[in-house]
């Protein structure tokens, strides 16, 4: 059994981390002019995206050593110098002396994030009964492109002002080293995208976005069961994913045997 304690802490938020060094690391190699960039201090992933990205914020802050006014100031230049917000996403298994350091910076929490876990086994898998019409499989190397586009044709209902922003964000996650993306297809044709990224023993469960057309066939439960198969036999005991608290996808991770391990919350510096 797993218990909610540092240790899982720690897992989970390196993997997080480093998925989206490895996003900002893709980011910089494609698009130089991004200036994307990442740093590491006291044990903390700080990720500068682009002013306006969400994955512009640090990562682990405090689960992996004290944190002091210094490492503080140095992390708040890194985004300052880039003319980014500076945000901090804490778990609550952090050390206890970073809460009053950064109320006493001026930081205010602004929103919750539910940390989800689920140990994997080969043995333990159990899928619902498969849509007759429907596939799921690995994408190849060439179709990388497709699986960006399906991706961004998913969120495109829920954020119809970002078409450009989604579709670009599909193409880096697509080509970030450790990153295996899945597509769903209904007839040969695809109609969702899901992602999925492996470190070190811990399967990261990205957004799954199924397109309007391809709706209520049970795509997303078909991705679900294809990733957490796939992170199995690639040797991971562990899968995760975050979710809005209270929201219809924590539901639905709860439902497939996740378990909150712990709610995040991001602080924002005035």
């Amino acid at each position: 059994m797993l218990f909610s304690d540092r240790q899982l802490a720690q897992r989970l938020e390196r993997t997080e981390a480093s998925a989206n060094a490895q996003f900002v690391e893709a980011r910089a190699r494609l698009f130089p002019e991004s200036q994307a960039q990442w740093i590491e201090v006291a044990g903390a992933y700080a990720m500068y995206d682009g002013a306006e990205s969400f994955l512009t914020q640090t990562f682990g802050l405090g689960l992996f050593g004290e944190v002091e006014d210094a490492d503080l100031s140095a992390l708040e230049a890194f985004f300052k110098q880039r003319n980014a917000p500076v945000y901090h996403e804490v778990s609550p298994l952090a050390d206890a002396g970073l809460l009053p350091l950064l109320t006493r910076r001026g930081y205010q929490p602004l929103e919750f994030t539910s940390v989800l876990y689920q140990p994997l086994a080969l043995t333990d898998r159990e899928t619902a009964p498969p849509n007759s019409r429907l596939t799921t499989r690995l994408v190849e190397a060439e179709e990388k492109d497709l699986w960006a586009r399906t991706s961004a044709r998913g969120w495109h209902t829920e954020h119809p002002d970002m078409a450009d922003f989604l579709l670009e964000f599909g193409q880096i996650s697509a080509q970030t080293p450790g990153a295996s993306p899945f597509l769903a297809e209904l007839d040969g044709h695809p109609i969702a995208a899901g992602g999925l990224f492996l470190h070190d023993g811990v399967a990261l469960l990205a957004g799954a976005s199924t397109v309007p057309e391809g709706r209520r066939q049970g795509a997303q439960q078909a991705l679900l069961d294809a990733r957490l198969s796939y992170a199995a036999e690639q040797g991971c005991s562990l899968a995760m994913m975050g979710a809005l608290p209270g929201s219809q996808s924590q539901r639905n991770a709860e439902k497939q045997g996740f378990r909150i391990a712990y709610t995040r919350i991001k602080w924002q510096l005035a």
